[in-house]
């Protein structure tokens, strides 16, 4: 048996860390393993945490997530899940997201 995938949740808002933690959860190969309301917390959960995946919203306070993927491809490159409103097929946020990584 392979050990679970580990993912930290970033999200800004309680109720989506609940609702994308408890979802995941629901999967017996994946791990939650912390969440995260913003990239300043995100960054310390992933030093302390050392996630095999991050599911990052896009709009949050202090950095948004595109800024704060761009770092993660930067100095710590890993699998990043983007998950909101925005990044709907075709949008400039989500081409965005995926021409950073």
């Amino acid at each position: 048996m392979t050990a679970p995938v580990r993912v930290l949740v970033v999200d800004d808002s309680l109720t989506m860390r609940g609702l994308i933690s408890a979802a995941l959860k629901s999967d017996p190969e994946i791990e939650v393993v912390g969440t995260a309301a913003d990239p300043i917390e995100a960054r310390a959960a992933i030093k302390a945490l050392n996630p095999d995946v991050v599911t990052l919203d896009v709009e949050m306070p202090n950095m948004n997530g595109l800024e704060f993927l761009e770092k993660i491809m930067r100095l710590r490159p890993m699998p990043v899940v983007m998950v909101s409103t925005l990044t709907a097929a075709g949008t400039d946020v989500t081409l965005a997201a995926l021409e950073i990584g």
